[in-house]
């Protein structure tokens, strides 16, 4: 299957976003033009960026490449926010299980930005606090 079009580059502390992507691959299957970088203290910040760079480069075949960090302000989403506008290159900080899965399932299909905002909302709506739901329904039946 051909799923490539807009590289995916997950940038996170210690190994999130392999651990993110091999789980996303399990559910869906192996996927083209993804690539996790890890930013920790074995590597120092210039190497990471140096990676990031490559990647922003190598998975950019014309339609751009989506940047998922796992949390904003830390050091992956800052360095992928330093990326040069020539990598035409969205990112969306927060990565979880959910915002992945709906970018593998919708990339072949959306523009970069679209598939950006697909993510961000898929991330924010895969977040539950299932105590609230379980008293809000147990509230309805009384």
């Amino acid at each position: 299957m051909d799923n490539a079009g807009i590289g995916i580059i997950i940038v996170s502390h210690g190994k999130y976003g392999a651990a993110l992507l091999k789980t996303a691959e399990e559910i869906l299957g192996p996927q083209s033009d993804c690539v996790s970088i890890s930013v920790d203290v074995a590597h120092d910040v210039e190497e990471s960026v140096r990676r990031l760079n490559d990647a922003a480069e190598r998975l950019n075949h014309g339609e751009g490449a989506l940047v998922l960090t796992d949390m904003f302000g830390g050091t992956p989403s800052n360095i992928a926010l330093s990326l040069p506008k020539k990598y035409r290159v969205e990112v969306v900080t927060g990565a979880n299980l959910p915002m992945l899965l709906k970018v593998f399932e919708n990339r072949g299909t959306a523009d970069l930005q679209d598939l950006a905002t697909m993510a961000g909302e898929a991330g924010k709506a895969g977040i539950v606090v299932t105590g609230q739901i379980m008293r809000g329904k147990g509230k309805s039946a009384e």
